[in-house]
């Protein structure tokens, strides 16, 4: 019973911590939801030239294979609104973390060794600089796994290598291959019990027409829905949404997302019905099926502008016009 206790109140304790910033990027949301806030915080991408740092010179570059054995430390009130490496405000209540090398910024998968914990966080400063140690963590990155108070663990700290590229091309507003693009970052620390995120969407039978295709950029792999808000009770149109088809000299489309998951592309086409007219297309890519969710088909760019304003302030700031 005590241990039941326990569980509960670590478990409220981290949905807590998970909550308690304004300026989180949420390592959930798409590549380009991503870059979007990370600009509005002042962030960029950068590597930046070698530089010394007591008598030890240092140069940053792209290693999307490394990993590391090594001592963490974490930082917190003393550095806490200064300026980070790449031109952020350092939040220590977020799950970002210092490197010496690794592009800014870059994902990290972060294990304590010493009890298990692992957490994803974003790397977007320089450091640490001090007794070998080879990452630095925010301060609530270091109460999550384990460390505050001790002040340091051995860690193992990777790279993940698809999820950084991803957030370097959508920062540097490229386009990137479905291959690259994000899959679920979330932490394991942070990770959500059943039954307690919000009420499902009711599914619909979206009929789905399949088209066969060599390569698409449209395409963002996994992109989640979390920036849109689901309602208890979700206010939508519920006819059924027409089968989508291709037009004689070629219309205009406005593309809200793309999904590996049939269920994640019928979840959006819900809530979108009270935008405009929805389209599902199935479509294979390299031998990997992936379901498209389109709004239109619109007679003009202009016509298809309008309706990509709208969905950007939906909360869907990757969608984009395409033309078939």
């Amino acid at each position: 019973m005590k241990l039941l206790k326990f569980e509960f109140v670590l478990c409220v304790t981290l949905l807590a911590l998970a909550g308690c910033s304004s300026n989180e990027v949420d390592l959930d949301a798409s590549p380009y939801s991503q870059a979007a806030a990370i600009k509005n915080m002042g962030g960029s991408y950068k590597v930046g030239s070698p530089y010394e740092i007591m008598g030890q010179t240092y140069y940053p570059r792209e290693d999307y294979k490394y990993s590391e054995v090594g001592i963490a430390s974490w930082y917190g009130e003393d550095f806490h609104d200064k300026k980070t490496a790449n031109g952020e405000d350092y939040d220590m209540n977020t799950l970002t973390a210092a490197h010496r090398t690794l592009p800014l910024p870059s994902i990290v998968k972060v294990t304590n060794l010493e009890n298990g914990r692992s957490l994803v966080l974003r790397v977007n400063d320089r450091g640490p600089y001090a007794k070998n140690r080879i990452i630095d963590v925010s301060k609530r990155a270091a109460q999550l796994l384990g460390f505050q108070s001790k002040g340091t663990a051995k860690v193992r700290v990777e790279i993940m290598a698809k999820e950084s590229v991803a957030l370097k091309q959508a920062l540097l507003g490229q386009d990137f291959e479905p291959n690259y693009a994000l899959y679920n970052a979330r932490s394991e620390a942070l990770s959500v019990p059943p039954g307690a995120g919000p009420a499902a969407v009711e599914k619909q039978n979206i009929p789905v027409q399949t088209v066969q295709a060599d390569f698409d950029r449209n395409y963002l792999v996994g992109a989640g829905t979390n920036a849109i808000a689901v309602p208890e009770k979700p206010e939508i149109d519920m006819a059924p949404v027409r089968k989508a088809s291709v037009y004689a000299g070629g219309r205009y489309y406005v593309q809200a997302g793309a999904f590996s998951k049939q269920d994640s592309a019928r979840n959006l086409s819900s809530k979108l019905q009270k935008i405009g007219s929805v389209s599902m297309m199935q479509a294979n890519v390299n031998g990997t099926n992936f379901y498209r969710v389109r709004l239109g088909p619109y007679g003009s760019a202009e016509e298809a502008g309008q309706t990509l304003d709208r969905l950007r302030d939906y909360g869907i700031p990757e969608a984009r016009i395409v033309k078939d």
